[in-house]
């Protein structure tokens, strides 16, 4: 729904159905998300809601964190991807907070997975070693255009770090980031011909951990953002590329590449 709030949901729905998707991931409201789970079942789409925390105190930001994931669950999606935390909590508040996905994913039986996201616990490749190791129950959304960013490399001096995060990642944030950016302009141009191959590697190492493990579903969502996020011509501020054209795109390519 990233960049289709100008559309209702039942128009989005449909629209994003004829596209050829499967499903949606939308960051619904707490007074949307019925409408969002009424509107994907009425056009057979899969639903994957998102749960966030919110303010700088760690004791409020946990509370709404909970009560978050606690309604969003209420709901029933396919699963929760999470923003969970911030880069400037500790780890023993970060790892409450990952807790706290833990007992609500217990207590509701809907799976939680943490995206991997700039600003959140889990910012870059090294940041999230330590999490990593010592919560080994942890699962992720995996974005890692955003650690291409942080890094302002590839992270071709990372790929152990980079390899524990395959291995627990679970769903696909198929966008491509470059190291000035966590979004390149278009990932159709030639010139980013090399980044896009970088992270489809990446998520070729994910769909073949999944397969090897007899799973019988990988979940995808291509997100590149609208016009702010998406680059923009000074003055006019019109998006260099249309952001739904290239989202269509990264579906049409995975499938191709992965012959689905």
């Amino acid at each position: 729904m990233w960049g289709m709030e100008s559309l209702s949901y039942p128009e989005a729905a449909r629209r994003v159905k004829a596209a050829g998707y499967d499903g949606m991931e939308i960051a619904a409201g707490p007074d949307k998300r019925k409408e969002a789970v009424q509107v994907t079942r009425d056009n057979s789409l899969d639903l994957i809601l998102m749960a966030f925390g919110g303010g700088s105190n760690f004791a409020e930001h946990k509370k709404k964190y909970h009560d978050d994931l606690l309604d969003v669950a209420s709901h029933k999606p396919s699963f929760i991807n999470a923003h969970t935390g911030h880069d400037y909590f500790t780890f023993e508040q970060n790892a409450e907070l990952i807790q706290v996905a833990a007992d609500v994913q217990k207590q509701t039986s809907v799976r939680i997975l943490h995206e991997t996201h700039r600003g959140r616990f889990s910012y870059s490749a090294p940041a999230i070693q330590y999490y990593l190791m010592k919560l080994p129950e942890l699962r992720l959304t995996a974005d890692y255009s955003h650690w291409v960013n942080v890094a302002e490399s590839y992270l071709t001096d990372q790929a152990e770090n980079v390899n524990r995060a395959i291995a627990v990642s679970d769903h696909i944030h198929c966008r491509v980031g470059h190291p000035e950016g966590p979004q390149v302009n278009d990932p159709r141009a030639p010139e980013w011909k090399d980044a896009l191959e970088t992270h489809a590697k990446w998520w070729d190492a994910i769909r073949a951990r999944l397969q090897k493990a007899n799973a019988t579903t990988l979940t995808v969502t291509c997100e590149f953002g609208p016009a702010g996020y998406l680059p923009t011509l000074p003055y006019t501020q019109q998006p260099v590329a249309s952001q739904w054209d290239v989202n269509v795109f990264m579906k049409d390519y995975l499938k191709k590449r992965w012959q689905v």
